[in-house]
């Protein structure tokens, strides 16, 4: 097994380490399944590959939001106003 030396702020040491003592872990331990989480996520990322899979990231987006249409920017407009003013008192 090999030892690795880390330069960290003392701070963050800190809070990595209460944090690992919070999930009942050995700072060692959290470090390797921090490593490991991230090292998982970066890995289920699909990259395209061609347009076709870019075309097919479109494809299924639209699945996903259902029949419709997508709100002109003028109607965005309006809902952000709309969120704005919403529950403010009538002057």
């Amino acid at each position: 097994m090999a030892r690795v030396q880390l330069i960290i702020p003392d701070e963050d040491r800190d809070r990595y380490v209460r944090q690992a003592k919070h999930e009942g872990l050995t700072f060692s331990a959290w470090l390797r399944a921090a490593a490991q989480s991230r090292l998982e996520a970066q890995q289920r990322v699909k990259r395209f590959q061609s347009s076709e899979d870019l075309w097919e990231f479109f494809r299924k987006c639209d699945e996903r939001r259902g029949p419709g249409r997508e709100p002109d920017w003028e109607e965005h407009l309006q809902t952000i106003h709309e969120s704005k003013t919403d529950g403010l008192p009538d002057v």
